[in-house]
């Protein structure tokens, strides 16, 4: 890593001579200078009005940021597009991340993991939650939410798992779109990430970070969400560092402008990753609308191209008129900017989202002889590093959000014990069997980090944490294990063990939520929203051809559609979540034919217990044998809430393309003709109730995937130019390099709270 340090530190000197035209200009008055700043007039007229009276130099600005040689990120934000003052534009600055306000801001709050809010399966909270960070990033000043992830979980040790809503593609577009709207309704641009295929960190932003993915498996599975989040009006898409099929991401016509910009009709931006851009010309070409965070190769060097016919006007002019529409039809022109990135933008009401969706993405996997929620309870142990100064509330990279403070698992259970005079203790490893031993109740508390830039080595918790939980098992029959991770683990003491709760990476409010849990002042509601292996091994990625290795073998068969294809009992199946109450489903009835515009399916849901509860009813749909589909996909899902003995009618509803298969050599969706069957139950393994519907033929659902563009790259620039951006942006490139080099090593974990959580003295 020293030689890392030493060569950016050179490169960065040398890019500090290369000379990047001014884009200062002299103020004017504004009320004569810039009629576009009429809100009456159609978004498309301003746009065309400000370009006209753009200079080359101008619209140059527009298209990257400005950080300095020496800056990774910013100024100020993540990313920063100046402000063009001649012409009445204001500076666009772009903010992390997908869990809070990040870069190391303070003053913020820091929500729950984007795979906590995945495991609600609650589009309702999905829009409180972008609230949240729609109101915080204004706080701030900046304009742009880098939000919502919307990568799907291929593998299990992938670092940046905890970012995203899980590894279903129509869960996570559900909850892209309702987050989206809530963040754009504030008038801040929300940025779906990262297109596409990306699901590892290992030799990212290098050649050997390739995914070889076939088009099938693109358009069903990674390309949908990002589709759904179009159709919710997302402002702009943030391209990949990733490779895939060879072509880097961030130049990849396929992928940028014949699906996204033609096939799904996005009219908003797309900006690089953050020193993902491995080419200048053909970036541009492809389809690229923004550099982050810097802004040579869409500064001198888009110059270049623009002057020697490389990079039409038109294309130049085209990348500016995206990002200004997004502007104007968001209202960055209308109203003056009140944010400050000092502001303390955090507030009680903000909190309670934090908590609610930590109450509400914990997933219940083991409740053993009713042990949860407690009751008749004297004397509780808590027991673990992880229940005090290791605390996890946010995962590692662009997605950690530092909180103002975080409520630990010990100083929540403490609290809430206090109300009913319950004793509770604390403990590390070295006293963790004697303390449990003389207690009631044990809750044993567990962490693995995740992080972006490194992928995990497996999915097992340490060995000292899994010694820990078997000695207190046999210590105490009475054993809870909380699980602070950023995705699914193995569990080898499941059987010996009263209860096992899956609590994610689950923001500040962490001790509250699960105090709330255990004691029943919540009912569980959290279903999971990624398969739990019962070992690695069985894994759709589990190769190393596959993972890291980038062959997409498996196709279509990711998640939950792989264990059903290969008839694989995972350790907790997708969409399983236990409650204290027990509901039962009955009389689905499917209304209308297969060729008609929608399909109505409805079905009972009836809560059998003794508990006001909550369940998600889930649809899936099985494809006739002929279009080579796994076994069951998720379709649609309802989240109902119910007292005891109380029934409900949940609807869902299918349209063409629910039934439909991507059809690779006509690059189009068909629906065959055939049987589908329509199964409803509470878990992708639960499924009490089936029909059918029959399609009498096969017809297209949808226009092919338009052809490039002309001019369109079919990969990266010539050797000229690339010799060419070498000589020009050196710093670039060295840092492009500097990202693979560093998930090798990982980054360290950052600071969870600007007042550390303790760790309690052992005895409570």
């Amino acid at each position: 890593m020293r030689r890392w340090v030493v060569l950016l530190t050179l490169t960065a000197l040398t890019s500090l001579l290369v000379t990047v035209p001014s884009t200062a200009s002299p103020s004017a008055d504004e009320s004569e200078a810039c009629p576009w700043l009429d809100s009456g007039l159609p978004v498309e007229n301003r746009v065309r009005q400000l370009l006209g009276a753009m200079t080359l130099d101008e619209k140059l600005s527009m298209v990257h940021g400005s950080a300095g040689p020496l800056e990774f990120v910013g100024p100020v934000y993540a990313g920063l597009v100046q402000a063009i003052p001649r012409l009445c534009v204001p500076e666009l600055g772009l903010s992390d991340g997908p869990a809070g306000v990040g870069n190391s801001h303070t003053g913020v709050t820091q929500l729950p993991a984007p795979l906590m809010l995945g495991a609600t399966w609650d589009s309702g909270l999905a829009e409180e939650y972008g609230a949240v960070l729609a109101e915080e990033v204004a706080g701030k000043g900046a304009g742009v939410a880098l939000s919502p992830s919307v990568d799907l979980i291929r593998d299990p040790r992938a670092g940046r798992g905890f970012e995203t809503f899980g590894e279903d593609p129509r869960l996570a577009g559900v909850l892209a779109q309702a987050q989206i709207r809530a963040i754009q309704d504030r008038g801040v641009l929300a940025q779906a990430k990262h297109l596409a295929a990306y699901n590892q960190e290992t030799a990212r932003n290098t050649r050997l970070g390739n995914a070889v993915v076939s088009e099938r498996a693109l358009q069903e599975f990674y390309l949908p969400p990002f589709e759904q989040a179009v159709d919710a009006g997302a402002a702009s898409v943030m391209c990949g560092y990733n490779h895939v099929n060879g072509v880097h991401a961030c130049n990849n016509t396929y992928l940028i402008s014949q699906v996204l910009k033609g096939q799904f009709g996005f009219d908003g931006f797309v900006t690089s990753d953050w020193f993902a851009l491995h080419a200048s010309h053909a970036a541009a070409n492809a389809g690229v609308d923004m550099q982050m965070p810097s802004g040579c190769y869409f500064g001198p060097r888009l110059r270049d191209g623009v002057r020697t016919g490389k990079v039409a006007l038109s294309r130049l002019d085209d990348m500016v008129g995206r990002i200004l529409r997004q502007m104007f039809r968001h209202g960055l022109f209308d109203r003056s900017r009140t944010g400050s990135p000092d502001a303390v933008v955090t507030t009680p009401e903000h909190v309670a989202v934090a908590r609610k969706v930590a109450e509400q993405g914990s997933v219940l996997l083991k409740n053993g002889a009713d042990l949860l929620p407690f009751q008749g309870v004297d004397s509780i142990a808590v027991l673990g590093r992880a229940a005090g100064a290791g605390v996890i509330g946010s995962g590692g990279g662009s997605a950690h959000v530092i909180a103002p403070s975080i409520v630990t698992p010990f100083d929540g259970i403490k609290r809430r014990a206090a109300r009913e005079g319950i004793d509770v203790r604390f403990a590390e490893r070295a006293d963790a069997v004697k303390v449990a031993e003389a207690t009631d109740v044990a809750v044993v508390f567990v962490s693995q980090w995740s992080s972006e830039s490194k992928d995990r080595g497996g999915i097992a918790l340490s060995h000292a944490d899994n010694a820990m939980i078997e000695d207190v098992a046999r210590a105490n029959p009475n054993t809870v294990v909380v699980l602070n991770t950023g995705g699914p683990v193995t569990m080898p003491w499941l059987d010996d063990v009263a209860g096992v709760v899956a609590a994610w990476y689950p923001g500040q409010e962490y001790g509250n939520a699960i105090a709330a849990l255990l004691f029943g002042d919540v009912n569980p509601a959290g279903k999971l929203p990624v398969t739990f292996p019962a070992a690695l091994r069985q894994a759709p990625a589990a190769d190393p051809p596959r993972f890291p290795g980038g062959h997409y073998d498996e196709d279509l068969a990711v998640g939950y559609r792989w264990y059903d294809q290969q008839r694989l009992r995972p350790l907790f199946p997708f969409g399983f979540g236990l409650s204290y109450t027990e509901f039962s489903y009955s009389d689905l009835r499917i209304a209308g034919q297969a060729e008609a515009e929608t399909v109505t399916v409805e079905a009972t849901v009836t809560n059998t217990g003794d508990r006001r509860g909550t369940e998600v009813a889930q649809l899936y749909v099985s494809h006739p044998a002929v279009d080579g589909e796994p076994p069951r996909l998720l379709k649609d899902f309802e989240k109902v809430e119910l007292d005891p003995g109380r029934s409900a009618r949940v609807r869902f509803t299918l349209d063409a393309r629910s039934l439909s298969h991507w059809d690779a050599e006509a690059h189009r969706w068909v629906r065959s003709a055939g049987d589908y069957v329509i199964s409803v139950g509470g878990s992708s393994r639960d499924l009490p109730l089936a029909g059918s519907l029959r399609a009498q033929r096969t017809v297209a659902t949808s226009e092919p995937t338009p052809p490039p563009p002309p001019g369109a790259p079919e990969g990266g620039d010539d050797a000229l130019t690339k010799l060419a951006n070498a000589a020009t942006c050196p710093s670039e490139g060295a840092y492009a390099a500097a990202l693979g080099a560093a998930s090798l090593v990982g980054l360290p974990p950052g600071e969870q709270a600007e007042t550390p959580p303790r760790n309690p003295s052992s005895g409570g």
